[in-house]
């Protein structure tokens, strides 16, 4: 379908009904993405500061029939929040929107607009005593209404679900500007179609969340965190079932490491201290919650002597504070710094079945080897099964040296995903650089009904334009 730019006129429509609102030209930040892989454009950038502004641009953009970018954090990874190319579109940022409207302790509920920061979420549920527990690298600057359009993961997905999970009710815009009043408190509402999880991972192209009805749940009355050195993937995933087997749903992170991502921490920061003086092959980052009156260092360190005993375990370490339990969590959580650091030449957010892990581990290894040298990063959320595996140049050289192998490497690696039965892509989206591999891995009955679903909702093709389905 044919849209128009979002030129002076367009934007002087804007200015008339919300003088305060609009910004032209647009700053040079909402045209970024972490990346680096596009820079984007914007013929106007709007600030609303309510569900009722944002209803007003939306409709004012249909009627004009100018696409439409919503921005919330600029942390996502495949470019859903900026357009690249086409007439320059409307982008909406809802970083006014910042009100946690009311938080219901007892029922273990929060409701928030779509412009909070994903750690003011999670602070404004600890001063009333509970736990809001999606937490991603990004926490500090990620915005909720981001978080769900793109149905992030993160750390405790093993315990608690992904944001889809997190989530009980929605208000959104929707592509003809009507407000979509749906944040309710209620856990069982069964009244036809589901439009929250419709709108939950729809990346901005059905709509844009203004609000949201968030699960809590109660603070652990003690957390443990363990680092434990296994000798392979499949030892692994064996000390999760024993895990699970001995500790139930206390589980609440289960992350997955390689000795290649601790060498990049030595390599690239140096002065993040790492536990063992020689990084190991492989090792896992264990974390639990427990109730009142158990000891999770206690039930950590039986899982270790279990995990001796069954020889899935050869050395680790337990926190013994809160210090050293953030220690332990720096490792894992600097691993993508370092990783930018040191530029890779494909990278992949992978979801397999955990069954199969350690043999995509082994395969995925010897197909790359069979295309040439490179350095091989394995790690991520083994308790859900997402790792993210990039694939890096030789130390010594640049990525520049081997652009000539990403298309390949990224071809290779989703080839096997899609014959083990699984994703590629587990928690980063679509956006905008993954649009040719939905086309491609895809069910056709599952890309029939999302079209047909874009076009009755957006008839006009205004919102997210070329993200997540091909305009």
């Amino acid at each position: 379908m044919t849209l128009n730019s979002a030129d002076e006129g367009f934007a002087a429509q804007l200015r008339a009904k919300l003088p305060e609102a609009v910004l032209r030209p647009v700053a040079p930040r909402y045209l970024q993405e972490p990346r680096g892989l596009y820079r984007g454009q914007a013929g106007v950038l709007a600030l609303p500061r309510s569900a009722q502004e944002v209803a007003i641009l939306i409709a004012t953009a249909t009627a004009a029939r100018v696409g439409v970018v919503p921005f919330g954090g600029g942390t996502g990874l495949v470019g859903g929040q900026i357009a690249p190319d086409g007439p320059a579109p409307l982008l909406i940022s809802l970083e006014r929107m910042t009100a946690v409207r009311s938080v219901h302790p007892q029922e273990n509920v929060l409701i928030a607009e779509a412009g909070t920061i994903l750690a003011d979420v999670q602070a404004a549920a600890r001063g009333v005593g509970r736990f809001f527990p999606l937490s991603l690298a990004s926490e500090g600057s990620a915005r909720i209404g981001g978080n769900l359009s793109t149905n992030a993961g993160g750390v405790n997905v093993l315990r608690y679900g992904n944001a889809r999970d997190l989530c009980l009710g929605l208000e959104a815009v929707l592509p003809d500007g009507r407000i979509w009043n749906g944040l309710t408190r209620l856990r069982k509402d069964n009244t036809g179609y589901d439009l929250r999880n419709l709108l939950i991972g729809a990346e901005g192209t059905l709509g844009i969340i203004t609000a949201a009805a968030l699960k809590l749940a109660p603070i652990p009355a003690g957390e443990g965190t363990a680092l434990i050195v296994v000798p392979s993937p499949e030892a692994a995933l064996k000390l999760l079932t024993l895990a699970r087997d001995r500790l139930g749903e206390t589980v609440s992170a289960f992350e997955l490491m390689h000795r290649q991502g601790l060498e990049f921490l030595a390599e690239e920061l140096p002065d993040l201290r790492q536990p063992f003086a020689s990084p190991p092959e492989w090792c896992v980052l264990i974390e639990i919650g427990v109730a009142a009156g158990l000891d999770p260092q206690a039930a950590l360190a039986g899982l270790f002597e279990s995990a001796q005993q069954l020889d899935l375990a050869s050395d680790g370490v337990i926190a013994q504070s809160a210090a050293q339990r953030d220690a332990l969590w720096a490792v894992r959580e600097q691993i993508p710094e370092a990783n930018r650091r040191v530029g890779s030449v494909s990278s992949h957010d992978i979801s397999v079945p955990l069954g199969v892990l350690p043999e995509f581990i082994a395969r995925a290894g010897a197909a790359i080897a069979g295309i040439g040298a490179f350095r091989i990063n394995c790690f991520g959320h083994l308790g859900d099964g997402n790792l993210h595996y990039n694939v890096f140049p030789l130390r010594g050289h640049d990525r520049a040296d081997y652009t000539q192998y990403g298309a390949r490497i990224r071809q290779v690696i989703h080839d096997l995903v899609a014959s083990l039965g699984g994703s590629f892509s587990a928690e980063h989206g679509i956006g905008r650089l993954k649009v040719a591999d939905l086309e491609h891995y895809g069910d056709p009955v599952k890309l029939s009904a999302m079209r047909a679903i874009k076009a009755a909702l957006d008839p006009h093709g205004i919102m997210n334009p070329g993200a997540v389905l091909r305009g």
